[in-house]
């Protein structure tokens, strides 16, 4: 058996524990730069307040939506955050949706719940848009916008029929360009010839629904999911009569009530429905944070936000609210986003002009 020299044994032995201690300090390095991000992130909530800025004045769809979600979503967050609903409305929440972009520190303390459809307007180049939806992060959605028209009783526009034969323009109500109730009014009027006169600039549709019942509006076009909920009692008695579907499918409770495709005579007719209201219907209610949020908070949220849409809670408190859910992840999302910016120039350039002349 070959001997080894002790001098020698004692140089490769002290080699040998300088290794081992330069990949342990590899190791606490990795860990604290990677994986210990996630744990800086779930200990940055703790004790702090999350602030959810809703587009839109209070008692409105986007309001409601949110304040439900709020009341259970901080215990789904570690650290189990406070969380507020602050009303910023303005330009069909085009105000919140520039502060969320340019305003708004990207420290994950502040959600923006705004009108999606603006992503459309990005890419029609509405005016006052600033900002790229591209780049916020989006934390996801608790439902589409499917839209429904309803009237009141006492406009005497009652059915799609009675609309088309009506001899003078009926008055609906919008928010600003780009916003859905806007956006709705302008493509039915385009596409089946509709007598529509937009009186736009209400602050929401909890505006919209004091101006319909005091005899100021006939009506107006919004998600089916929020008017259900928001409009519920008029609904009950009578007062308010759904007469048209926007939307891609029927809704089972609407029996009989037409779907606006169905009305479409020409090809264009059914281009400008399905993209100009059906195809943003899926991002139109986004929760999103400010573009270079840190993405160890950003997943945080993101799980946050999915496991609360299947809390027991929140949905025994969504169904006594009659809110329907029909939920979109974070990456759904942003691939229907990103499929907004590849329209065909021709369409974008037709559509630009129903909406924004």
């Amino acid at each position: 058996m070959p001997l080894i020299d002790i001098a020698s044994w004692g140089g490769l032995h002290s080699r040998l524990v300088k290794r081992r201690l330069l990949a342990l300090s590899t190791a606490v390095i990795v860990l604290a730069v990677g994986g210990g991000s996630g744990v800086h992130a779930q200990s940055f909530f703790e004790g702090k307040t999350l602030r959810v800025v809703v587009g839109f004045v209070p008692g409105g769809g986007f309001d409601t939506y949110a304040r439900v979600i709020s009341r259970h979503m901080g215990k789904h967050i570690p650290g189990t955050p406070t969380i507020v609903v602050e009303n910023m409305p303005g330009a069909g929440s085009l105000i919140a949706a520039n502060h969320l972009y340019r305003v708004a520190k990207p420290d994950g303390l502040t959600i923006g719940h705004f009108n999606g459809g603006l992503f459309l307007g990005q890419v029609l180049g509405q005016p006052g848009v600033e900002f790229d939806a591209r780049k916020f992060e989006m934390i996801g959605a608790a439902i589409k916008e499917d839209s429904v028209c309803a009237m009141t009783k006492a406009s005497g526009i009652t059915s799609v029929e009675k609309w088309m034969a009506a001899k003078t323009p009926v008055k609906v109500g919008g928010v600003a360009p780009g916003g859905s109730p806007d956006s709705n009014a302008r493509v039915l009027k385009a596409a089946l010839g509709l007598p529509i006169q937009l009186v736009s600039g209400y602050k929401g549709t909890a505006e919209i629904r004091l101006a319909a019942s005091s005899g100021e509006l006939a009506g107006a076009c919004w998600s089916w999911e929020s008017m259900r909920s928001t409009w519920r009692g008029a609904l009950d008695t009578g007062e308010v009569v759904a007469v048209l579907q926007t939307s891609a499918r029927a809704f089972p409770d609407l029996p009989g009530v037409p779907l606006a495709l169905s009305l479409a005579k020409t090809e264009e007719a059914r281009q400008l429905i399905k993209v100009g209201i059906q195809n943003p219907s899926a991002f139109a209610r986004p929760f999103a944070l400010p573009p270079g949020t840190p993405k160890d908070r950003v997943i945080l949220l993101r799980k946050a936000f999915q496991e609360t849409l299947k809390d027991q809670a929140f949905q025994a408190e969504a169904e006594k609210a009659k809110l329907t859910l029909e939920p979109a992840t974070a990456e759904e999302l942003e691939k229907l986003i990103a499929e907004v910016f590849t329209l065909d120039q021709t369409l974008i350039a037709k559509l630009k002009d129903i909406l924004y002349k």
